[in-house]
């Protein structure tokens, strides 16, 4: 939906077909279902993530997770990823206070600022390379391992993030396992 089919919608209250009960726009329609079309790839990409994760704490993948998807306007990503965060016990405030983290150091670990750095240098290459500063701030917080688990999930959540973003996966619906 364009501005100007928005903008329509809300000047016109008599088209109820397309608010919902609460006055809020229609859900879009995912452009294709990736996954079921490219099942080797999606079960590669499960098995990354997987091995990705081993040895690194939940909390800290959770926030790598949400500030990506931030980054990469991933609403699918966002929206599961702050979902998984809450039921694992982090706070709403944290996660809200995630896209402006350098104004709210004070809510994070060090160790948890080196990886959300790292996180926007690896998300956002087009500014350039990973700069020196970062790795060496990620490398003083993580050891060897980790850091390559680190880099490993940071990419990971990318390419998801890019399937998210590039199919329109629809957020609002994931319910994290219990």
């Amino acid at each position: 939906m364009n501005t100007n089919e928005v903008h329509e919608n809300l000047d016109n209250p008599d088209n109820t077909d397309s608010l919902d009960g609460l006055g809020r726009l229609p859900e879009h329609t995912p452009r294709l279902d990736w996954a079921e079309l490219a099942p080797e790839a999606f079960k590669a990409m499960v098995r990354l993530d997987t091995a990705a994760k081993r040895g690194l704490a939940p909390v800290l993948l959770n926030l790598v997770k949400i500030r990506a998807s931030q980054i990469n306007h991933c609403a699918f990503c966002l929206d599961m990823h702050s979902k998984d965060a809450l039921a694992a016990g982090e706070s709403a405030e944290r996660i809200l206070q995630l896209d402006a983290w350098r104004e709210s150091k004070h809510f994070y670990t060090a160790k948890e600022v080196a990886a959300i750095e790292l996180t926007e240098a690896i998300t956002v290459l087009t500014d350039g390379f990973v700069p020196d500063e970062v790795y060496a701030r990620a490398a003083a917080e993580f050891d060897e391992g980790e850091l390559a688990r680190l880099i490993v999930a940071i990419t990971t959540i990318n390419a998801w993030n890019r399937f998210g973003v590039s199919t329109r996966l629809v957020p609002g619906h994931y319910t994290p396992a219990t």
